[in-house]
This record gives structure tokens, sequence and C-alpha cells, in this order.
């Protein structure tokens, strides 16, 4: 099985950074497009960034300008650098991917979230 792992989340004050780490572990065999997502109480799962396996990246608006999205292709990780943060941006942060483990044969794969709180 393959597997994805969070980690970096904690307490900050508004206007600090952190970067958050996502390394995949299993069967791979390659890994496409990788993505960050959130969710904060009450409100809907938002898509933050995402980046090809050939660098290519997208970003929500809300986060355009102040995060960083990266990849490590080598050590199967990808990162969420975050700036200029702000208390909406509190909320659980969820990386996802397909992750090819045979020719063809893919699953999408979950992290288990890691919790950024921004305060005020």
């Amino acid at each position: 099985q393959v597997q994805l792992v969070e980690s970096g989340g904690g307490l900050v004050q508004a206007g600090g950074s952190l970067r958050l780490s996502c390394v995949a572990s299993g069967s791979i065999s390659s890994i496409n497009a990788m993505g960050w997502s959130r969710q904060a109480p009450g409100k809907q799962r938002e898509s933050v960034a995402s980046i090809t396996s050939g660098g290519s990246t997208n970003y929500a608006d809300s986060v355009k300008g102040r995060f960083t999205i990266s990849r490590d292709n080598a050590k199967n990780t990808v990162y969420l650098q975050m700036g200029s943060l702000k208390p909406d941006d509190t909320a659980v942060y969820y990386c996802n991917s397909n992750i090819y483990y045979s020719v063809g044969r893919y699953v999408e794969v979950w992290g288990q979230g890691t919790l950024v709180t921004v305060s005020s």
C-alpha cells in the first residue's frame, strides 16, 4: 500500500511563515500531480495549490502570492511554503495525489492532515 504523511503544522502569529511537507511512501512507480487542500470548521474543503510532475503550478486566489508549492521527486515529497499568514488561513491542511504503483495502475491517496492555526 501507499500512503501520504503531512507534517509541519502548528501555531503561528499573523504575518508569520510555515512550511508543510508531505512524504509519499510504499510501492510507488510514479507520482503525477500533487496538491494541497484545506478545511476550516464550518467551511467547505478548498483546493489551495497543485503541482504537476513537470513543475507547472496552480493556486487558489486566496493564497496567490503568499504560498508556494514545490516538490522533490527524488524524495517523493511535496512542500507548501506559507508566508504572510492570516487568521483566515487557519485550517487542517491535506495533501493529495494519484500515486501509480505499477504501469497504468494508480490509487487516489489522501494524507491524515496537519493543523495550522494562525492567531490574530
